[in-house]
């Protein structure tokens, strides 16, 4: 196959694979896929195997290699089916800036309900669909603001770079509170607890600045705040090159 070439798990994703002649195959590349998110869903990533896909869908593992050839074409068809469809309606009258935050808050709601995703390895930017569907939304959200076609790729990376980031964080988190069985308030008291045990003010006056106030031990909601202030961070980056630009 040439460099330039399609690789079939694609054309078969794009509905660009001709159909053979003979009765329509059982299997789907959809089917697939399906399979394959429910078992990262319910046991991670490293649970995903050809063979334990095959076997899910009650077929041998042999079969599947007439849709997806390797473990990354697998992964190719399972990031297509996890973000799916983008079903955000933008607002008529909505802005740049709350065209931008639905997009970032769709991307984040898909991590979340599939935290796996953020440990597949990324060889390429996306080709599927589905992902070229959330690429269009992006670019879409930076419509009319005077950014050059670059500037507004950048800004889409940009913010995917964060979504990214802070989700993986939370979701990180999450996991290491509900293996202490903690919640997030109990999470935040202990840590301030033995980072005041810790820290001495004279060498670090900062920190125990932040201590003192309180901020490593509230009550607000980290997956919430945390991810609206970064964000807001962000955009207003943003937004400084729009302004530049009208």
């Amino acid at each position: 196959m040439s460099d330039d070439e399609l690789p079939r798990v694609l054309r078969l994703l794009w509905g660009h694979e001709e159909r053979r002649r003979g009765p329509k195959p059982a299997m789907s590349i959809h089917d697939i896929g399906t399979a394959a998110v429910k078992i990262a869903d319910a046991d991670g990533l490293p649970a995903v195997s050809m063979s334990r896909v095959a076997r899910d869908l009650g077929y041998t593992t042999m079969s599947l290699y007439r849709y997806v050839s390797s473990k990354d074409d697998l992964y190719v068809v399972m990031l297509d089916e996890a973000y799916g469809e983008f079903a955000v309606s933008y607002p008529a009258r909505a802005g740049w800036r709350r065209r931008m935050t639905l997009w970032a808050e769709a991307a984040r709601d898909v991590l979340t309900q599939h935290p796996w995703v953020l440990q597949v390895p990324l060889s390429e930017p996306p080709l599927s669909p589905n992902q070229v569907g959330w690429m269009e939304a992006g670019l879409q959200a930076f419509a009319d603001t005077g950014l050059t076609e670059q500037e507004k790729l950048s800004s889409m990376l940009l913010v995917d770079v964060y979504v990214r980031g802070i989700t993986q964080l939370m979701t990180y988190m999450t996991v290491a509170n509900s293996a202490d069985g903690l919640t997030e308030q109990e999470a935040d008291q202990l840590y301030a607890k033995r980072l005041d045990q810790l820290v001495d003010p004279e060498r670090y006056p900062a920190v125990s600045a932040a201590l003192g106030s309180g901020s490593l031990s509230d009550d607000s909601d980290f997956a919430v705040n945390e991810f609206d202030f970064g964000l807001k961070g962000v955009l207003n980056g943003i937004a400084a090159l729009v302004d530049r630009r009208s």
